[in-house]
């Protein structure tokens, strides 16, 4: 499969980081780094737009999903507030990464930390198509918790 081109900007108070690139070969996304200018601390509790001094320019038919990194839930209960985070191919600002702390304890974020990763997806286009009736299926209207544990 070939690249997705997608332009980019680096904001000036991103100009020393590295534009995100895979960590593995197989990596699903890129993470998205911290540009602020010194340690910001996130109360337990607390949430945050962290900037990452990137603006970028999707291809139409392309959105970019913000997700949380494992490894900053699994030390320290810190994830992605609107997970998965959209950006839309029109949009064209710096893009933040709405960070909130669900540990019991504060966490700083250090410039240039991995604090989310983005990944480019494909948009599939709906059209809706009233009816009358939807198909049955074994579930029906069963919601919440209707399939068991």
């Amino acid at each position: 499969m070939d690249p997705v081109a997608v332009p980019v900007i680096r904001l000036p108070h991103a100009d020393t980081l590295p534009l995100p690139t895979p960590a593995t070969a197989h990596a699903a996304g890129v993470d998205l780094m911290a540009a602020i200018g010194g340690p910001q601390t996130l109360a337990a509790g607390a949430f945050e737009a962290i900037p990452t001094g990137l603006a970028i320019a999707l291809p139409e038919g392309y959105e970019a999903q913000v997700r949380p990194r494992s490894g900053l839930a699994a030390r320290h209960g810190v994830t992605v507030l609107n997970s998965p985070g959209t950006i839309d191919a029109d949009y064209r600002g710096e893009i933040k990464v709405i960070l909130i702390n669900h540990g019991h304890a504060s966490v700083t974020i250090e410039p240039g930390q991995r604090i989310a990763q983005l990944v480019v997806a494909p948009v599939a286009r709906l059209s809706w198509q009233p009816v009358d009736s939807l198909p049955e299926t074994a579930r029906g209207a069963g919601g919440l918790g209707s399939t068991g544990v």
